[in-house]
């Protein structure tokens, strides 16, 4: 169901429904998915409340369990965080806006903990695994939001991408999905991974509903003019993912040239390096206060990378700061002459656990984090490969509001 078949419904009819598809995954599933389904009446009650007219009004969405609703304690995938922070006793900017928009809360989803990952394992709820490739991970750590609109219970979910939690689990799911950019007032608020990194967006199941999403909630207005693009293949792509991308890529973007290549790889050799120095050293001030208190309850990975900045020498700091620098500048130059760059959002389809290794996590990294290190934007569409599985291409642009994202759906298809 799109955003316009549940506009159709009646309250009541609309509760039943969402129920009905949120029960009908596996028990595991629910677990690891969804902090809280509401009873039928509190669904009801929130799709009667909806503001007849508004763009998004009766559209329900599930919300990443970093943002804040009022009365409802922040997990942010833990155990123990309700503990060391208190119940919220407002709703977050984005529910704010949402509410406004018309769209219906369903409730709230789970995630890797912390956000701290790139897959969908999480020991404490239960990991989310892929709807139609059960044994496959979402990706994440946005996994519990993109499972339920992958799994079709909500056309629309909200996540958070720091590092590629919204253009993975996009990629390896099947789904559209949007980042926003740092600092924004609808991430502001929410608990942070690495606050100058993390970013608000969203999923969709559409590129029809994602064009809606951006419209109402961006304000975005269609462009009339062909955005400058080009596609660019980075290396260590598997065979079938390489071209698929380069055949999706086609419609949207010429390829990039031989210069445009080789300065990428000169600025982003060491993209993921810089990253995990830079953010590490962020999110370890989130956590400072309290991180040794709870240690035994974190996630023996989670914690891991927590621990990282006792690592870490000057020279190391220095030289991750220079080197995101020149990403910044690389970026710069680019959109000085284009209005997007394309690019592969993953170098593999859905992994099953067992193949998410430190290698392959690596390979995802060098792709997504060019983007966050320099706080910039991305849409991500599906690309279909064979037997069902999907990877991404994911369109960076030199800032939120532009018109491009809308062209490049326009010709995204489905």
């Amino acid at each position: 169901m799109n955003f316009h078949d549940w506009q159709a419904l009646k309250p009541a009819a609309a509760a039943r429904e969402l129920r009905r598809r949120a029960l009908a995954l596996p028990p595991e599933q629910q677990r690891a998915t969804m902090v809280r389904l509401p009873p039928a009446a509190e669904l009801t009650d929130r799709f009667a409340a909806a503001p007849r007219g508004a763009p998004l009004a009766g559209v329900p969405y599930f919300l990443k369990d970093l943002f804040d609703v009022a009365g409802e304690p922040t997990l942010a995938g833990s155990t123990f965080l309700p503990e060391v922070r208190p119940t919220p006793a407002h709703d977050g900017a984005l529910v704010t806006a949402l509410r406004t928009a018309g769209a219906v809360l369903a409730g709230k989803a789970h995630l890797h903990e912390f956000a701290y990952g790139l897959t969908g394992e999480n020991p404490h709820y239960g990991d989310c695994e892929h709807p139609r490739f059960p044994g496959r991970t979402t990706g994440g750590s946005s996994s519990g939001p993109a499972a339920l609109v992958a799994g079709g219970v909500v056309p629309f979910a909200i996540g958070t991408d720091t590092a590629g939690s919204i253009r993975v689990p996009a990629a390896f799911c099947g789904l559209f999905g949007l980042r926003l950019t740092p600092r924004h007032p609808w991430i502001a608020d929410a608990f942070p991974l690495a606050p100058g990194y993390d970013t608000a967006g969203w999923f969709t199941a559409t590129a029809v509903d994602m064009r809606a999403a951006i419209s109402a909630l961006l304000g975005v207005p269609p462009g009339g003019f062909a955005p400058r693009g080009v596609y660019l293949e980075p290396a260590g792509l598997e065979a079938d993912v390489a071209s698929a991308c380069r055949a999706a890529a086609a419609a949207m973007a010429t390829e990039a040239d031989q210069a445009t290549h080789a300065a990428w790889a000169v600025a982003m050799a060491e993209a993921a390096t810089h990253y995990n120095v830079l953010s590490s050293l962020e999110a370890w001030q989130v956590h400072a206060g309290w991180a040794e208190r709870y240690r035994e309850r974190y996630d023996p990975a989670v914690w891991q990378r927590l621990i990282r900045v006792r690592q870490w020498t000057p020279a190391q700091i220095g030289a991750a700061q220079a080197g995101a620098a020149a990403v910044g500048r690389w970026w710069a130059d680019f959109f000085r002459g284009h209005d997007f760059l394309a690019l592969p959002a993953t170098p593999m389809p859905a992994l099953t656990r067992a193949q998410f290794t430190p290698e392959n996590r690596t390979r995802l990294l060098a792709l997504t984090t060019p983007a966050s290190l320099a706080g910039l934007p991305a849409l991500t569409i599906p690309v279909p490969l064979a037997g069902g599985l999907t990877t991404g291409l994911q369109f960076v642009f030199p800032e939120m509001r532009g018109p491009a994202m809308l062209w490049i759906l326009a010709r995204a298809g489905r």
